[in-house]
């Protein structure tokens, strides 16, 4: 299927919606490792978005994303704001123009995305960060793409490897970042960003399912 600008936009909206929802939930994760803000500075961030948004929704994908990104860079503190934000400026980057969006092209831009994030970070795999979260998820959805799943299916299994990552975080000892400060306390305890960075995909891959079918039908 295409995935159209309307269906981008949906996606950035919903996610809003969902830290908005999630916030103390997230500064109560994030008060146990790290500085006690993360809930609220992505909702904060978020709402900047979709302030920022609202004059370009209906410009082209890469545009929708690298506007994600600059709102979040000059909203959001601590790691929040440059991580996420480098994620969505190299998503939109792989997107620049696109008014419709392939399979591939989409998860093409989330491994873009994490990219630049694991550059930005300096962080791998089991250092207790949101890489944790989103390197298999978009490992599984490259895989199911390639192999010819629809994208509601790749996506939804993305969304449940982020799910296993996030869970995953709770017995590291974290290496990244303030929570590394803790040493061995910070062992026990989920990583807020592997947790926003799963309710990220998650809202993806819901957003996509919740298109009607006929209009999923049209745009395929």
């Amino acid at each position: 299927m295409a995935v159209t600008t309307a269906q981008i936009y949906g996606w950035l909206e919903r996610y809003a919606g969902i830290v908005a929802e999630q916030k103390k939930y997230l500064t109560g994760l994030d008060a146990a490792i790290g500085d006690g803000d993360h809930g609220i500075n992505m909702d904060r961030g978020f709402q900047t978005v979709l302030v920022k948004l609202a004059p370009v929704r209906d410009k082209d994908a890469g545009t929708l994303l690298k506007t994600t990104g600059m709102a979040l860079v000059g909203s959001v503190g601590g790691a929040g704001g440059p991580l996420y934000g480098t994620f969505f400026l190299r998503a939109g980057a792989a997107l620049d123009g696109k008014a419709e969006v392939s399979d591939k092209d989409l998860v093409g831009a989330l491994e873009a995305g994490l990219k630049g994030v694991v550059e930005r970070g300096k962080a791998n795999r089991n250092d207790k960060t949101m890489v944790d979260a989103l390197a298999p998820a978009i490992e599984r959805a490259r895989q199911y793409v390639d192999e010819g799943a629809p994208l509601e299916e790749a996506l939804a299994a993305a969304a449940d490897a982020a799910e296993e990552g996030m869970k995953a975080t709770i017995p590291l000892k974290a290496l990244k970042g303030r929570a590394s400060y803790l040493g061995d306390r910070s062992i026990g305890h989920q990583d807020p960003g592997a947790t926003s960075s799963y309710l990220m995909l998650r809202a993806l891959s819901d957003s996509l399912a919740s298109v009607p079918q006929q209009a999923k039908t049209a745009t395929s």
